[in-house]
């Protein structure tokens, strides 16, 4: 190559450098895409901060929240993000394989705005990884608090370890390489809010009726005990609905008080009923306000109804 190619391409390489800002890091990122070095860099946990915590937590549809506090200049932290991304891949963004059931979430504590924020849940380490309802965060932790809702995560040192620990919360087997279900049969409209608002008030209707029937025909008895409660631990965990998940989680939490082991191994209790079942009529599962007769997608049309009611 003669000496006046190699001057060109000099000067068309010091042209396409000097159009990037000085100091930045886009020279390089450049380079590294055109040797093919660019690395998938998509972060599935949501940032937050002491301006946006309660408002995010609060609003999220979630049934839990984990919240990472965490500072950038840490090692350990730095090491450890790779393991929560992968987790936080599974419940979180648009395309997660298993939305709506836990929102994870980190907090930098190096950054001073949060100061104040870290301090309120007595963080003395990082990682420092918090569990519990996405409402409760609001309140802080400190370790003297017996009664808490949030729990300090133990034992997630890794992606597997993370996931193995949710799974024993929630009663879940999910696995790090799930995928989410992809149905090319699907109609096209599947994304329209409307249908999918219906769709969600059938599933609604269906456990709210469900949960009828087990009252009216007296089907919870000493011998049915643990089944309905690992019902209840199922629709906590995948139910679909937010206030659905909410009402078995209600009942869930005031089963034990209500009806306690003595009173199932009674002989009696699995004959007098009424009692029990006016007790648990006064929860209701899916709240009050269910919709009835959407049945859109169950039992077709709304107006087409005819022979089931």
């Amino acid at each position: 190559m003669s000496l006046v190619h190699w001057f060109l391409i000099l000067n068309l390489w010091i042209f396409k450098a000097s159009s990037l800002h000085p100091g930045s890091r886009a020279l390089l990122r450049a380079i590294a895409d055109n040797n093919g070095g660019g690395t998938d860099l998509k972060d599935y946990a949501v940032e937050l901060n002491a301006t946006n915590f309660d408002v995010v937590l609060k609003d999220t549809p979630a049934t839990y929240a984990i919240v990472e506090f965490f500072a950038h200049w840490c090692p350990a932290c730095r090491n450890y993000k790779p393991h929560y991304e992968k987790v936080a891949r599974l419940f979180n963004g648009p395309n997660a394989v298993h939305p709506g059931i836990v929102l994870m979430t980190r907090v930098d504590c190096a950054l001073k705005i949060n100061t104040k924020l870290c301090d309120k849940f007595s963080v003395n380490h990082y990682p420092m990884l918090f569990w519990g309802p996405p409402t409760k965060f609001s309140a802080g932790w400190s370790s003297d608090q017996a009664k808490s809702k949030l729990h300090v995560i133990d034992d997630g040192q890794t992606a597997d370890r993370l996931l193995n620990w949710i799974n024993k919360q929630i009663g879940s087997s999910y696995g790090l390489d799930d995928e989410k279900f992809e149905n090319e049969h699907l109609s096209s409209n599947i994304s329209d809010p409307g249908q999918i608002a219906r769709a969600v008030y059938d599933v609604e209707e269906a456990t709210a009726t469900a949960f009828d029937i087990i009252l009216e025909h007296k089907m919870i008895k000493s011998g049915t005990r643990a089944s309905l409660i690992q019902f209840r631990q199922l629709l906590v965990a995948h139910h679909p609905s937010r206030r659905c998940r909410k009402g078995s989680a209600e009942i869930l939490v005031n089963f034990d008080d209500f009806f306690t082991l003595d009173i199932w191994s009674s002989a009696k209790h699995d004959v007098d009923t009424p009692n029990m079942i006016g007790v648990l009529r006064n929860f209701h599962i899916c709240g009050k306000d269910v919709p009835r007769g959407y049945w859109m997608f169950c039992r077709g049309s709304r107006n087409d109804t005819r022979g089931f009611r």
